[in-house]
């Protein structure tokens, strides 16, 4: 016996149905994290005006984002019910990337938004890298963290079909730690920060040029990064 999708409670059978959906290509059809991108751009979706604007962050081992917000019920003389009065969202974001040779955890989430040639023109006496190692971005005193960036977080299936892509707007570290311990196998670099809102975006469409690198449909995937050629999207 073949199994149904259950969308009536009259003929509900537990045994043999799936609620909603047939489940049976869950395998395929639900997020996985190989199948999602992480891309950091400009702090707002309106200045991404080519892909060539997005870099992937990189070696991420984990991304959590959260939004919340206040809600306050409130009663009125004569009536027993409740109602709700609620504030704007607030969101907060959280990245760990591995430690490893090339641009740190903070250098990746600023290389396409400052040069390395610019660090330096940030207060010298509270440099964010030194000028012979810009990569390494350490000092969060330094005036570099006062600029917003921005996260794009594209979700697609192992069919290849796309389930959906938002940006997160002027986003700002708030902390940043790196922990070391005798024994374990990796070192890793971890922040967190808020942001301002989170943008549903159509990736393929919202940002142009999203297709010489990206197909959301599952065709290919190509990342930008400084050894790709921006014009064909080929590795150089």
């Amino acid at each position: 016996m073949s199994l149904a999708k259950q969308t009536n409670i009259t003929n509900w059978n537990p045994q043999n149905s799936c609620i909603e959906r047939l489940m049976d290509n869950a395998a395929y059809t639900s997020a996985h994290p190989d199948d999602t991108l992480v891309l950091v751009g400009p702090a707002r979706k309106s200045n991404a005006t080519n892909f060539s604007d997005l870099t992937a962050v990189g070696m991420l081992q984990q991304m959590q984002v959260s939004q919340q917000r206040a809600v306050q019920p409130v009663q009125a003389i004569g009536s027993g019910r409740n109602y709700f009065l609620s504030s704007k969202p607030s969101v907060n974001f959280s990245v760990g990337r591995l430690f490893a040779k090339g641009p740190n955890l903070h250098r990746a989430l600023y290389k396409n938004i400052i040069s390395d040639a610019n660090l330096s023109g940030f207060n010298p006496a509270e440099p964010a890298a030194t000028d012979q190692h810009p990569n390494g971005v350490f000092n969060m005193d330094s005036e570099l963290f006062l600029i917003p960036f921005g996260l794009v977080v594209a979700f697609r299936d192992k069919a290849g079909s796309n389930l959906g892509s938002f940006y997160i707007e002027s986003c700002m570290i708030a902390s940043y730690s790196i922990g070391i311990a005798a024994g374990q196998n990796v070192v890793m670099e971890n922040v967190n920060g808020s942001a301002d809102r989170i943008l549903p975006i159509n990736l393929s469409t919202d940002i142009p040029g999203v297709n010489n690198f990206f197909n959301i449909s599952g065709q290919g995937n190509v990342v930008p990064d400084e050894n790709t050629d921006l014009a064909t999207g080929s590795l150089k």
